[in-house]
């Protein structure tokens, strides 16, 4: 039976066409996976950049509190040493306009920080 030719067989075609077929699926299986591996790196390294530009704000935000509060602090030092309302109208005035001073600074500090990082991020995720 060993010899019998009837029996089931595949051709060679059949083989070199399921082979080809494996190879080819194999090809399209590695470079989904190369294509989903990069993705997940931009992916990584956006986020990392993302992170490092929260923790900037989140540090410039702490000291601008610290700041306000300094300012808040000397205020009522100076104010409690006025001799008359006039002199509390003053200070309150000078306190007032350095704040908002303060303030635009530090606005324009933090909006350049959060501009600088979402350009990182973009440009980490055209990378790829």
């Amino acid at each position: 039976m060993a010899d019998d030719k009837n029996g089931f067989e595949i051709p060679d075609q059949m083989r070199d066409f399921a082979e080809k077929s494996v190879d080819q699926a194999r090809k399209a299986f590695d470079d989904f996976m190369n294509v989903t591996q990069k993705a997940v790196e931009t992916a990584e390294d956006s986020a990392s950049i993302v992170q490092s530009g929260a923790t900037d704000v989140n540090r410039k935000t702490l000291t601008f509190a610290e700041e306000h509060m300094d300012a808040a602090f000397q205020f009522a030092q100076k104010l409690v040493r006025a001799r008359d309302v006039e002199e509390m109208m003053g200070l309150q005035q000078d306190y007032l306009r350095r704040q908002m001073e303060a303030l635009g600074e530090q606005a324009r500090d933090l909006s350049n920080t959060a501009t600088k990082t979402a350009q990182s991020a973009a440009k980490a995720s055209q990378k790829s």
